[in-house]
């Protein structure tokens, strides 16, 4: 196979969306194709009994999964699950098709490990998608529906775009994720509410068995975190996924005025705020971390802090399509070196 350091130089000169819609073409490819894909599936995905759970009735062959973003469309499922993804999230969809924010919409900032996006849940529209995912599901591996409103859908009205959405996906998936937490929807941030929350999980409660997970933004207070995510469990989410971008734009040198941050400068603060949350959360709802994790140490800290599972996206994008073996084969590493057999037994390991 090609090295990534030695193509990435290339890939990089290219515009960050471009990129992402090159990278994007290479995986539909993956998705017609058995040879030689087959083969790479065979080497990145790993699978041991150490990384195996069971979770919202799935099993997870192993823990690390793609964050929402990426496979927007749900056209890209098998391809992710060849670069070695126990699990992906497909999304932001939104009811209505939309075309998201004007380009240039995306950005790098190399020295730093981080993009900066502003894409504004640009998607092919609930109906088109879910045309796709009747095709595929139920899939080899658990695949989370990650769902906002549309750009034009008033605040107030915010809880019909999500309960439409829950209606379509109803059974084509294995969680939902409500994702009030994008900085790139004008309001959206705001439905982080109790009274939008209380509403929301009671009407999503009643039309979907599937489980619930709200996404939670990394700008807020820990306490606010706190309080926000502990009501959320006790009107009915089933988990809870921290972090989304950040708009703290004094983490790199030359920021864009648009857009959330990911990567490596959203680490400590990402974990700070999923840090908070497990302290009063773990043991009593699924958790799920996802932020500036780049290596097997950097999840191994997050699980033993309380996640059962976590999320990459932006560090792909900088450490190449190895990445996900790599955390994988290190988490085996790092679960038998404490003296585990399973994962299970290293999910919050510092909690206790």
């Amino acid at each position: 196979m090609i090295n990534y350091e030695t193509i990435k130089p290339w890939l990089f000169k290219l515009e960050p969306e471009n990129a992402h819609l090159l990278a994007e073409s290479a995986l539909r490819v993956a998705n017609l194709c058995q040879i030689p894909f087959n083969s790479f599936l065979e080497s990145h995905f790993v699978t041991d009994n150490a990384l195996r759970q069971k979770l919202f009735k799935r099993e997870f062959l192993n823990p690390v999964g793609l964050g929402a973003g990426f496979d927007k469309n749900a056209t890209v499922l098998r391809g992710i699950q060849i670069l070695g993804f126990g699990f992906s999230e497909i999304g932001t969809i939104t009811p209505l098709a939309q075309a998201g924010n004007p380009k240039p919409r995306m950005f790098r900032h190399i020295q730093e490990k981080t993009l900066q996006n502003a894409m504004g849940f640009n998607n092919d529209g609930a109906l088109k998608i879910q045309k796709r995912l009747k095709k595929v599901y139920p899939f080899t591996t658990p695949i989370g529906i990650n769902i906002g409103k549309n750009k034009i859908t008033a605040e107030k009205d915010a809880i019909s775009d999500y309960t439409k959405l829950i209606k379509t996906f109803n059974g084509l998936g294995d969680y939902f994720v409500i994702n009030i937490s994008s900085p790139n929807t004008p309001g959206l941030r705001d439905l982080q509410n109790e009274e939008f929350i209380t509403e929301l999980f009671k009407e999503a409660k009643a039309l979907t068995d599937m489980p619930i997970l709200l996404k939670i933004a990394p700008d807020m207070t820990k306490e606010d975190a706190v309080a926000l995510t502990k009501m959320a469990v006790e009107k009915g989410a089933d988990g809870i996924i921290a972090t989304n971008t950040t708009i703290d734009y004094s983490l790199v040198e030359n920021p864009k005025d648009i857009g959330g941050l990911s990567g490596a400068v959203l680490k400590e603060k990402s974990f700070e705020i999923f840090e908070a949350i497990a302290k009063e959360l773990y043991s009593k709802t699924i958790l799920i971390s996802v932020g500036g994790i780049d290596s097997a140490e950097e999840a191994y800290r997050r699980i033993k802090a309380g996640a059962s599972l976590v999320q990459v996206y932006t560090s792909l994008i900088f450490s190449g399509p190895d990445l996900v073996m790599n955390i994988n084969k290190g988490l085996i590493e790092l679960i038998k070196a404490d003296g585990y057999t399973n994962i299970t037994e290293a999910i919050g390991a510092d909690r206790t």
